[in-house]
């Protein structure tokens, strides 16, 4: 996967999220939707900051890997 892929597969989270987000009375499966493209993105960026970071380090961008859910939504900063 490359980091423009990566990008387009954010723009299109993006885009679906806003799209959730808009939408007049959200049901138990909206949210519960809304709640998975939150992690994805957040796992997406995880993943690009890794690529980046190891690119910027020497290392090969190929072996960042995507992180589970809970990892990325567990960071305290």
């Amino acid at each position: 996967m490359s980091d423009k892929s990566i990008l387009e597969h954010i723009t299109t989270l993006v885009a679906e999220e806003h799209e959730l987000r808009s939408a007049p009375a959200a049901s138990d499966s909206t949210a519960t939707r809304l709640r998975h493209v939150e992690e994805q993105l957040d796992q997406c960026w995880d993943l690009l900051r890794q690529r980046r970071a190891k690119r910027e380090f020497g290392d090969d961008p190929a072996d960042a890997k995507v992180r589970d859910a809970r990892t990325v939504e567990g960071y305290v900063g």
